[in-house]
C-alpha cells in the first residue's frame, strides 16, 4: 500500500499520480477520508498515551502520600480507569482498521513515465523481427487438432468450458517449453522454487490482489479452510508471500527467484477469435521470475528482467514487440509494466506472453518485507519486481502459427528439438 508519510507531506503529488488510474473525484474522497482517519488515529494515540501517563503519575502520587500517611481513604479506582483506557483503545482499533481498509484499496502510484488512460494509450517501444510471410494461414486450433497436439473436447469433458488437454507431441512441446525456461533461469542466477498451489488469503493481500480481485480466483470453502485459502492465480503471489514479515540481509539483495506452477483463474474463456483455443482459460502453465531489490537497484533490475524474458522469445525464433502499458491497463499493484507481445498470424494481432513489472515498495509494505543496512537499526522496505518468463498457453499457439509450413506441418524451434524428440510436427495420417 502507499506510504502514509508521503500522503501527509505531498498530497497533491499523490493525488496527481492516482488520477492516472482513478476518477479525480474518487481520489479526493479517498484522500480526504485517509487524512481524517489519520488525524483521528494520531489524536487517539495521544489521548491513550496521556491517559497512561496520568495513571502512572496518579499512582506514584498516591503511593507517596500513603507512605507519608496523608493518602485519602479512597484511592484511584483501577477498574474504572481500565474501562476508560479500554474504550479509547477500542476506538483506536476501529479507526486503524478502517484506515488500513481504505489504504489497501488504493492502487499503486504509476511511475512518472507511465501515461494515463487504458489500452489505447499503450506505447510500443521495441519490435523484434518481422511477421513471417504465410500465404494460407491456419489458426492454432486447426493446427493443434490436425497435428493431434491438444484435445479440446476431452479437456471440456474433464474440466468444463475453458479447459483443454495436451496430448502426445503437444504434451512434449508444452513440457519442453517449461523445462527450457527452467534451465535458462537457473543459468541466469535465479533460485528455483516449487511452491504450494494453495495459498493463505494473507498472500493474496500481500500481492495486492485482495481485496479488489478477491472474486477472480478459486477459493476453498470456509469449512475446509477456516483461515482462508485459494488456488494461486500466478506464482508471483507465492514467491512474494514466502517472504512475508521478514527482514532480508542487505548483502543478499538483489534476491532472484523463479517458480513454475499451473495458474488457476476464474476469468471467462475467450469466445473471440483472438482468444480461442489455449489463449485464455481457467488453468495454464507459467514460469514466473521475481526479484527483491534495494530501491536503487530497481531500474537496472527491471531492464535485466525484460531482456532476460525477451531472449527466451527470441530463442524460439518468434516475432514480438515490447509495449509500455498505460496506467489503466497495468495491474493496480504496479508502478510500471512492460508487456512482451507475440504476433498471432491468424488474427493479425499481438498477444501478451509476459508482463514484467516494478511494484516499488507497494507490495513490500503490504507484506512487511524489509531490509536493514549493515550496522544500522532502522529498516526500510525492499522493492519488488516480477515477470512472466514465460506463459506457455500463448507461446504454444504462437509457435504453431508462426512456424507453420505450407504442407500443414510445424517446425519445432531449434532449442526445443532435443526435448520434443523431433524437428517437425506433421499431420496425423488418415
Amino acid at each position: 500500500m502507499l506510504d502514509m508519510e508521503l500522503i501527509r507531506k505531498d498530497r497533491d503529488a499523490v493525488a496527481s499520480a492516482l488520477a492516472k488510474r482513478l476518477d479525480p473525484g474518487e481520489v479526493t474522497r479517498a484522500l480526504d477520508e485517509i487524512e481524517e482517519l489519520d488525524r483521528q488515529r494520531r489524536s487517539l494515540i495521544g489521548e491513550i498515551d496521556a491517559e497512561r501517563q496520568r495513571r502512572k503519575a496518579e499512582a506514584r502520587a498516591y503511593a507517596a502520600a500513603k507512605r507519608a500517611g496523608t493518602a485519602p481513604e479512597q484511592g484511584p479506582d483501577p477498574e474504572a480507569e481500565r474501562k476508560q483506557l479500554a474504550e479509547l483503545e477500542a476506538q483506536l482499533g476501529e479507526v486503524q482498521e478502517r484506515l488500513r481498509t481504505v489504504m489497501s484499496e488504493l492502487p499503486n502510484l504509476p511511475s512518472d513515465d507511465v501515461v494515463p488512460g487504458g489500452k489505447e494509450n499503450n506505447r510500443v517501444v521495441k519490435v523484434f523481427g518481422e511477421p513471417p510471410a504465410i500465404e494460407q494461414v491456419r489458426d492454432h486450433v486447426e493446427l493443434a487438432r490436425s497435428l493431434r497436439l491438444v484435445d479440446f473436447d476431452r479437456g471440456v469433458k474433464l474440466g468444463g468450458s475453458g479447459f483443454w488437454m495436451y496430448t502426445g507431441l503437444g504434451a512434449r512441446l508444452e513440457w519442453a517449453l517449461v523445462n527450457w525456461f527452467i534451465d535458462q533461469h537457473v543459468a541466469a542466477g535465479y533460485e528455483f522454487l516449487l511452491p504450494p498451489h494453495l495459498l493463505l488469503d494473507s498472500a493474496g493481500f500481500a500481492a495486492g490482489q485482495f481485496p479488489k480481485f478477491y472474486d477472480d480466483v478459486y477459493h476453498l470453502d470456509r469449512d475446509s479452510a477456516p483461515r482462508g485459502q485459494f488456488l494461486l492465480p500466478t506464482s508471483e503471489t507465492a514467491i512474494l508471500g514466502a517472504y512475508q514479515d521478514e527482514i532480508l540481509d542487505t548483502a543478499s539483495l538483489p534476491l532472484r527467484a523463479f517458480a513454475y506452477t499451473p495458474c488457476y483463474r476464474r476469468e471467462s474463456a475467450g469466445s473471440h477469435s483472438d482468444e480461442r483455443g489455449t489463449v485464455r482459460g481457467h488453468q495454464f502453465n507459467k514460469v514466473e521470475i521475481f526479484q527483491f531489490v534495494l530501491p536503487e537497484q530497481a531500474e537496472a533490475a527491471l531492464e535485466e528482467m525484460l531482456v532476460h524474458a525477451e531472449r527466451l522469445v527470441e530463442g524460439l525464433g518468434l516475432h514480438y514487440r515490447r509495449s509500455l502499458l498505460a496506467a489503466g491497463d497495468a495491474s493496480a499493484s504496479m508502478r510500471k509494466t512492460l508487456d512482451i507481445e507475440v504476433w498471432m498470424p491468424s488474427t493479425g494481432k499481438y498477444k501478451e506472453v509476459s508482463s514484467v513489472s516494478w511494484a516499488g515498495d507497494y507490495q513490500a509494505r503490504r507484506a512487511s518485507i524489509r531490509y536493514r543496512e549493515p550496522g544500522g537499526k532502522q529498516t526500510r522496505f525492499v522493492h519488488t519486481l516480477n515477470g512472466s518468463a514465460l506463459a506457455t498457453s500463448r507461446l504454444f499457439p504462437a509457435i504453431l502459427e508462426q512456424c507453420q509450413q505450407p504442407d500443414g506441418s510445424v517446425l519445432v524451434p531449434e532449442v526445443l528439438r532435443d526435448r520434443v524428440g523431433t524437428d517437425r510436427l506433421v499431420p496425423a495420417k488418415k
